[in-house]
């Protein structure tokens, strides 16, 4: 278990603009918004003391106030399609630090589109942090096999020699950053201008807790995952 780590802020950006999935951080999902089930995940975390979202859009700063989350404003240039995570998370502690001279500890990143996050998980990512003495931590599922690579039409064996096949247990295990949770150290952000840097863990999770919302299909895969779970 970690030690007392400070101030915590989550951070859930939730821009208003998507072209796959119309107002999709604000979709109803078993029963509430998507953007609930972030803003709920990082009330129940023991660590975090502070939830803010940062949006574009009234009524996703609605939905954030009526979950209990307090609403950072982005301006229209990091709020488009090709924003970074980064500016938007950037703008978020320069807001706080520039009208309130706060400055968090460490900075919990946490995406709307992926609510699978089970009862725990950002919390012991966070533990997870301290504890290895690191800087930054991505949440990722572990991928054990043999991977190909495309490279403009050749297919080259990745993590393996084909010609040397190892046994399928002794094949290397790789990760799969899932985008659930990222935990970082502000320094980190303001230096490298990214959510990673220094010294670097990972979280791991389960495969099925992982899926992220980018496509229509996907509202009902986790509608049914969601269901898997509710007690009967």
């Amino acid at each position: 278990m970690g030690g007392n780590t400070g101030s915590v802020l989550a951070v859930i950006p939730a821009r208003g603009g998507s072209k796959s999935i119309p107002c999709k951080n604000i979709e109803p999902i078993a029963g509430k918004a998507l953007l609930a089930y972030s803003i709920e995940q990082a009330q129940q975390t023991p660590s975090i003391t502070r939830v803010v979202v940062s949006t574009d859009d009234a009524d996703i700063a609605d939905v954030a106030r009526k979950w209990g989350a307090e609403v950072i404003w982005r301006p229209a240039e990091i709020s488009g399609d090709i924003a970074t995570s980064e500016s938007a998370l950037l703008h978020a502690l320069d807001h706080l630090r520039d009208t309130e001279g706060y400055e968090p500890d460490l900075v919990v990143f946490l995406q709307a589109t992926s609510p699978l996050r089970r009862p725990g998980d950002i919390q012991n990512a966070v533990e997870a942090l301290q504890d290895r003495q690191a800087d930054s931590i991505f949440s990722a599922y572990s991928l054990q096999g043999f991977i190909w690579r495309n490279r403009g039409g050749e297919f080259t064996s990745l993590n393996y020699d084909y010609r040397d096949r190892p046994r399928r247990q002794d094949a290397p295990q790789d990760f799969v950053e899932n985008g659930s949770i990222y935990v970082f150290k502000p320094w980190v952000l303001r230096q490298l201008n990214n959510r990673l840097g220094g010294k670097i863990a990972v979280y791991r999770m389960h495969v099925l807790d992982s899926f992220q919302i980018d496509e229509p299909i996907d509202l009902k895969w986790v509608e049914q995952l969601l269901a898997v779970r509710r007690p009967k």
